[in-house]
């Protein structure tokens, strides 16, 4: 691909850019070139240039990546860029998202920015770049900007250019967490070894995330016996490293139920998202995950608001507020929806120490808001530990979670080319079509879509219809409260998008 073909605004994917980096999938062609990536670590240093009104010879970048094929490539491509600007750069090798912003404010290094390299869970042939300083992840109009400098590359190569040090970071980053564990568990008896007689089992999905076992896991006096594909594998052979795909999910819970193990973990595959498995096999996701850690929190900080995303059940926002006498703010979809309004609802006067997604994003006050899965989990271990010594299980904290008995996402297909006014007019004409139905009641306080309390006897739950943040699609979440009530839902909803032209439904959704 030539430059001059480079469609650069393609590459943004929200906060992100992401792209196709290897040839392999029918249909996808590579737009994100080892070229690409060097001018885009030239555009990053320019903005950094540019924001913190420093030359680029006074800056330092730091370089991660995740375990991807293309990875190794792409990585020396980016620093290529940062140095022939003039920068210092980092050069971290495998790394986690998480922790390559933690070299932004970490002493000894406090880098000027920091780029990790992933493509979260997509599929091998893809690749991408989050961006960081010590303000945090960059947002839409950041990237957006950065691209345009990619586009236009006003850049003054230097005359010399930086140095690159080759540091692993990653070990410095699991000794944080080490001493972390350490002083707040605070065992009377073995303070080193805080783990110890636990054993935890780890599923790394082959991505960046098999240090926690042998760098956090080991250290705290862990039994790790069990734990599986911790080896950097950017083919993904084993499952796809994301807690929220059901076969990921199933692996992690069978590895704790053969080994009979205390707890599980598993990653994502630049760690930034996790999930667990309690010892009886059960997985700890979703709502079940963001109960366990809100009832961390709002003992650490009593009625503490808990941001979530817009698809959380009422039995959690029950669980937050009656057991836990904390507030429920259910906002968008969107990992960086949901701490940006954390943070704004604090800048408000409104204490709020966690925004969590259903995804397994969660980010704490405590933590600079940075949706850290390493973090999220090592807070749990802490609870894991104390529940051992006073001879508890750590699921006691949610045992008066209610859970729906039947849950559901349907994606409908957007086929009209203004895919965005087309969602918003179907959902325009499913609030007046609600409406008609004498069982159901809009919810009030819903910042996306629309979403449905469904009270007739059959149904027992909720529907929440919303624009997706990027595809052409209509996301349909159903919840119910009774055996059927999902399908009694659907059907109902049937009716009404059967006679919507522009949409492709899915089979839940059509006629019998």
């Amino acid at each position: 691909m030539t430059l001059a073909a480079v469609r650069w605004p393609q590459l943004q994917n929200g906060s992100d850019i992401r792209g196709v980096a290897l040839e392999g999938v029918e249909g996808e062609a590579v737009n994100l070139t080892s070229e690409i990536a060097k001018i885009l670590g030239m555009a990053f240093v320019h903005w950094l240039s540019q924001t913190l009104h420093q030359s680029a010879g006074e800056l330092t970048v730091a370089v991660g990546r995740d375990s991807r094929i293309s990875g190794p490539t792409l990585m020396d491509a980016v620093l290529a860029g940062i140095t022939q600007m003039g920068s210092n750069g980092y050069h971290f090798g495998l790394a986690s998202t998480p922790a390559m912003f933690k070299s932004t404010v970490t002493d000894g290094f406090n880098c000027d920015g920091a780029i990790m390299l992933t493509a979260s869970h997509l599929p091998f042939n893809r690749n991408g770049l989050k961006f960081f300083t010590a303000q945090g992840g960059l947002g839409k109009a950041d990237i957006s900007q950065i691209l345009n400098f990619a586009a236009e590359h006003p850049f003054e190569v230097a005359g010399e250019g930086g140095q690159v040090t080759e540091y692993d970071f990653i070990a410095v980053y699991a000794a944080e967490l080490v001493r972390q564990i350490r002083a707040a568990v605070n065992h009377p008896d073995h303070y080193e070894r805080p783990l110890q007689g636990l054993h935890i089992v780890v599923d790394a999905g082959n991505g960046a995330g098999g240090f926690y076992a042998e760098q956090v896991l080991k250290p705290l006096g862990a039994d790790t016996t069990g734990s599986q594909f911790l080896d950097p594998d950017g083919t993904f052979p084993n499952h796809i490293p994301n807690p929220e795909n059901r076969a990921a999910m199933a692996a992690i819970c069978q590895a704790v139920i053969e080994q009979q193990a205390d707890f599980g973990i598993i990653f994502d595959t630049d760690v930034d998202r996790a999930a667990a498995v309690d010892h009886l096999g059960q997985d700890l996701n979703r709502n079940r995950l963001i109960a366990l850690i809100a009832a961390v929190v709002l003992r650490e900080h009593p009625g503490s608001t808990i941001v979530t995303d817009s698809i959380t059940s009422d039995g959690l926002t029950q669980f937050i507020e009656d057991e836990l006498a904390g507030v429920h703010h259910r906002f968008k979809r969107g990992y960086k929806n949901v701490i940006n309004e954390s943070i704004r609802l604090n800048q408000a006067g409104q204490e709020s120490w966690l925004a969590i997604e259903t995804s397994g994003h969660g980010a704490m006050k405590e933590n600079y808001f940075l949706d850290d899965g390493a973090y999220l989990i090592s807070k749990l271990l802490v609870e894991l530990a104390k529940a051992k010594r006073a001879g508890r299980n750590i699921t006691d904290l949610i045992a008066n979670l209610k859970e729906p008995q039947e849950s559901e996402e349907y994606r409908i297909k957007i086929q009209a080319d203004d895919f965005k006014a087309h969602g918003q007019s179907v959902i325009s004409q499913l609030e007046t079509f609600a409406a008609q139905h004498s069982d159901w009641q809009i919810v009030p306080n819903n910042y996306e879509g629309i979403r449905i309390a469904c009270n007739a006897p059959s149904e027992q739950g909720w529907f929440l219809l919303r624009l997706s943040l990027h595809d052409p699609v209509l996301p349909l979440n159903i919840e119910s409260n009774v055996v059927g009530g999902v399908a009694s839902i659907a059907a109902q909803l049937s009716s009404f998008f059967q006679d919507m032209d522009g949409l492709t439904l899915p089979s839940g959704l059509l006629p019998t």
